[in-house]
């Protein structure tokens, strides 16, 4: 297993048609590459946006295509990309992250479990497992944006030996919430000092077409204690970079929750076990 691994986040417009949003990760993918990253992460949904009034409206076909030209560029870039896209089912959406490794396969991939926004709601259903898949030997987790709300999601892969946690988000709201959100703290609060794993968040940033909604930017690569190696501002679109330390992501805090109370304990173990036994389903 590697003892260091170089990330980098990227933070893109939220509400952009297709062909930009799949220029711009192309882009980025080349450039974190150049920058000796060994894996990419992009925000929620950064393919096929996540403004619904167009996303229902896409061409199942083109998300296909644009999937296809990640799984290139990953391959001909020799790095890892986590990239989303909001797909139709035989019912309703998924809300997806595709684990994309540097052969260019897709490895893993992961449904969002918990709806946010109204439109999600109403034209998305949740997936029903927990992320656990390996980068270069290292375990890792994923969750998307409301996700992280709900720790049992990367707490329970975290006892399966997870180290980092991947967090793709688009914090998209009225502008008024966005506001506080950025008053009172970041729309995505840091895992490590509950958990003592690094966290790796990929936001948005801009205002819907209508300008009634923004997002809150604030991209971030933080280390198990907390502490921040890298963040990225509110309203532009950047990337940013850090080397994770692994041998400080020591799950300390989750290995203690493994023990104590003891009456839990069993029940974790059953839980670890259906959460393995579940990852690699194919949400559909």
């Amino acid at each position: 297993m590697t003892k260091t691994l170089q990330v980098s986040c990227v933070q893109m417009h939220w509400a952009k048609s297709l062909p930009f949003n799949l220029q711009r990760t192309l882009a980025y993918a080349k450039c974190a590459a150049e920058s000796g990253s060994r894996v990419v992460l992009f925000p929620e949904a950064n393919l096929t946006s996540y403004y619904f009034p167009t996303v229902i409206d896409l061409d199942q076909n083109e998300v296909k295509d644009a999937l296809r030209q990640c799984c290139a560029a990953a391959r001909a870039n020799d790095i890892w990309l986590i990239v989303g896209t909001i797909q139709k089912t035989a019912d309703r959406f998924l809300n997806l992250a595709h684990v994309i490794n540097r052969s260019g396969e897709i490895v893993h991939e992961y449904a969002k479990v918990n709806m946010a926004g109204r439109d999600e709601v109403k034209y998305c259903r949740g997936g029903d497992k927990l992320s656990l898949f390996e980068i270069e030997g290292v375990l890792c987790t994923l969750v998307i944006c409301r996700d992280g709300r709900h720790p049992e999601l990367y707490r329970i892969p975290a006892m399966a030996g997870a180290q980092i946690l991947f967090h793709p988000s688009c914090s998209s709201d009225e502008i008024e919430a966005v506001c506080w959100k950025r008053t009172s703290g970041r729309a995505q609060q840091p895992v490590g000092p509950n958990s003592k794993i690094f966290h790796c968040v990929a936001n948005t940033i801009g205002e819907s077409p209508d300008g009634r909604q923004t997002s809150s930017g604030s991209s971030f690569i933080r280390e198990p204690s907390g502490i921040p190696l890298a963040e990225a501002g509110f309203y532009q679109e950047e990337m940013i970079t850090a080397v994770l330390d692994l041998s400080r992501a020591d799950r300390s805090y989750i290995l203690d929750s493994m023990k104590n109370p003891p009456f839990l304990a069993p029940y974790w173990q059953q839980m670890m076990a259906e959460m393995n036994a579940r990852k690699d389903l194919k949400p559909e």
